[in-house]
C-alpha cells in the first residue's frame, strides 16, 4: 500500500478509535432461555412475531421450544425458514413481505450468523421501507429505531447477537456487503445451551473458530480499549478450554453455555474494535463461493497471523500465556509462533483443511478488490495492505496441483 492511503487508513481509523468512548454502543440484555420469551413479549404488548431462521435449523426442531412456549402463552407467530448460508437480498425481501402479510409486530433471529444477519436486514428495511439495503451498505446509514429484534445463537461462534452488522450477499451479482450501524444491535440475546446441543461436531469447530476469529482480530487490532482486549481475552481462554469438549461430547451443557459465552464476549469486543483482513478474505469467498464464514475463518485466520509478522508477536504472546501455552518468561517470539501453532493444530484436531477448492485463479484480482473495499480504511489493521498483496491469501488458499495429484493416487 503506498504512503499517502496508509496514512489515509491511519487517520481514519485513529478517528474512530477517539470517538469510541462518545459513541451509541450498547449490549445486549442477556436472557438464559427462549421459554423466557414470551414474558417478555408480553410486557412490551406483543402479540405477534417473525422468526427468521433456516431450513436445517427446522428440521433439526431447534425452534419446537420457542414456538410451544409462544403457543402456551397466547403470541402468535410466523417462521421465514429459507435464509441461506450466505443471506441474500431475495432471503430479506421474502421475510420482509411475510412481515407484513402476517401483520408482526416484533423479529426473531434463529440460528447461526445467516439469520441473525437476514433478521438485521429485515428490521432495517422495515425501519426505512424507501431506501434499498444496497443503499444503506456501509457506515451509519440507518439512523432510525428497528422493530424490537431478539437474537437466539444456534451456534457459539458468529458473535452475531452482539453486533451493529449485517452481512448482505447481492442476489444478482454475488457481491457481498456489510451494513453497520447502532439500531442493528438486538436488544436482546437468548444464550440457551439446549438450542445447541444438536449441533453437529464440524460446525461447532468451525463455528468456536469464528468466535475465535473474532477476538483475535479485534485483539491485535490498532482500537483496543481495556473493555475489548478483557473481552477478547476472556473469550479466547473459553474457547481453548471448551471447544475440544463440545467437539467431542455435543451434549455436554457447561461446554455449550461456556461456548455461548466466548462468542458473546468475542462479539462485544470485535463491535467496537472491529476485525481486519481474515474476515474481509472470508466474506468475498462466501459471497463469490458460498463458502460458510466460520469455515473461511478458521481456515484464513493462520495465514493472516503469520503475514503481519512481528508486529503483532507481543499481542500474541499475552494471548499465549492467557491460555496456558506459554508463560512471562517465554521470548515473545516463541510464544506468538507458539500460539499460531495451537491454532493450526486445533484446525488438524477438527479437521479443517488449508484449501478452498472453489477458489479461480482468474477471480482473484476481483475478490482482493472487494476485500480491499471492505477493509480499507475501516478495518483498523496490526499491517495494512492492498488488493494487490491480499492476492496472496487467495493463492495460499487455492489446491496446489501436486496436492491434488495426491489424492488421486
Amino acid at each position: 500500500m503506498n504512503k499517502a492511503r496508509k496514512i489515509y487508513c491511519r487517520i481514519f481509523q485513529n478517528a474512530f478509535k477517539f470517538a469510541l468512548p462518545f459513541l451509541p454502543y450498547r449490549n445486549p440484555e442477556i436472557i438464559g432461555s427462549v421459554k423466557a420469551l414470551p414474558e417478555l413479549f408480553q410486557k412490551k404488548g406483543i402479540d405477534n412475531v417473525l422468526i427468521i431462521t433456516d431450513l436445517g435449523i427446522r428440521k433439526l426442531g431447534l425452534t419446537v421450544r420457542l414456538e410451544t412456549a409462544l403457543k402456551q402463552n397466547g403470541i402468535a407467530y410466523s417462521i421465514y425458514d429459507k435464509t441461506v448460508a450466505n443471506p441474500t437480498t431475495d432471503n430479506v425481501e421474502e421475510a420482509e413481505n411475510l412481515w407484513y402479510a402476517a401483520g408482526c409486530q416484533a423479529i426473531i433471529g434463529f440460528g447461526g450468523g445467516s439469520s441473525m444477519d437476514c433478521a438485521k436486514a429485515v428490521g432495517a428495511r422495515i425501519a426505512k421501507p424507501h431506501q434499498s439495503l444496497a443503499q444503506m451498505k456501509g457506515i451509519l446509514k440507518i439512523h432510525k429505531k428497528l422493530p424490537l429484534l431478539v437474537a437466539i445463537p444456534t451456534t457459539a461462534g458468529t458473535g452475531s447477537e452482539t453486533t451493529l452488522a449485517a452481512v448482505i450477499t447481492d442476489a444478482q451479482t454475488r457481491h457481498k456487503y456489510a451494513i453497520n450501524d447502532f439500531p442493528l444491535i438486538p436488544r436482546y440475546a437468548v444464550l440457551d445451551p439446549k438450542v445447541t446441543l444438536s449441533l453437529p461436531p464440524f460446525i461447532t469447530a468451525t463455528t468456536g473458530m469464528d468466535a475465535l476469529t473474532h477476538a483475535v482480530e479485534a485483539y491485535i487490532g490498532n482500537s483496543t480499549t481495556p473493555g475489548t482486549r478483557k473481552n477478547a481475552l476472556d473469550a479466547v481462554k473459553l474457547i481453548f478450554e471448551n471447544l475440544d469438549q463440545a467437539y467431542e461430547n455435543g451434549s455436554d451443557k457447561e461446554a455449550r453455555k461456556n461456548m455461548l459465552r466466548a462468542s458473546y464476549y468475542a462479539g462485544c469486543a470485535f463491535t467496537k474494535s472491529y476485525v481486519g483482513y481474515v474476515h474481509a478474505v472470508a466474506h468475498s469467498l462466501g459471497g463469490e463461493y458460498n463458502v460458510p464464514h466460520g469455515l473461511a475463518n478458521a481456515i484464513l485466520l493462520p495465514f493472516v497471523l503469520e503475514a503481519y509478522g512481528s508486529v503483532i508477536n507481543k499481542k500474541l504472546a499475552r494471548l499465549a500465556i492467557a491460555v496456558g501455552i506459554a508463560d512471562k518468561s517465554t521470548p515473545e517470539a516463541e510464544a506468538a509462533t507458539a500460539f499460531i501453532q495451537a491454532i493450526k493444530d486445533m484446525k488438524k484436531r477438527f479437521d479443517i483443511g488449508d484449501t478452498i477448492p472453489e477458489i479461480r485463479e482468474e477471480d482473484i484480482p476481483k475478490l482482493a478488490h472487494y476485500a480491499d473495499k471492505e477493509a480499507n480504511p475501516l478495518y483498523p489493521v496490526p499491517v495494512l495492505m492492498n488488493a494487490n498483496e491480499l492476492e496472496t491469501f487467495y493463492y495460499d488458499l487455492m489446491e496446489k496441483p501436486d496436492k491434488k495429484k495426491e489424492d488421486t493416487l
